[in-house]
């Protein structure tokens, strides 16, 4: 299944999946959701340059929370 239209959000979202996280569909967007009930955001078509890294950076404070 395809999340995101960047090719690094997608493969961390499928990494994140195979470590028993799940996902939901949003109104606009999929969610990832952590083991500790979490959420954040999965862009779907970021234009940014520097997506990945605020990607990750949320992933990140989820995980330590």
């Amino acid at each position: 299944m395809r999340f995101s239209n960047n090719s690094k959000i997608n493969a961390m979202v499928h990494d994140k999946l195979k470590l028993g996280w799940n996902y939901r569909k949003g109104k606009k967007h999929r969610i990832l959701i952590a083991p500790n009930n979490r959420r954040v955001a999965i862009p779907s078509s970021p234009s940014c340059r520097n997506s990945f890294d605020a990607f990750l950076r949320d992933v990140r404070r989820v995980e330590a929370l």
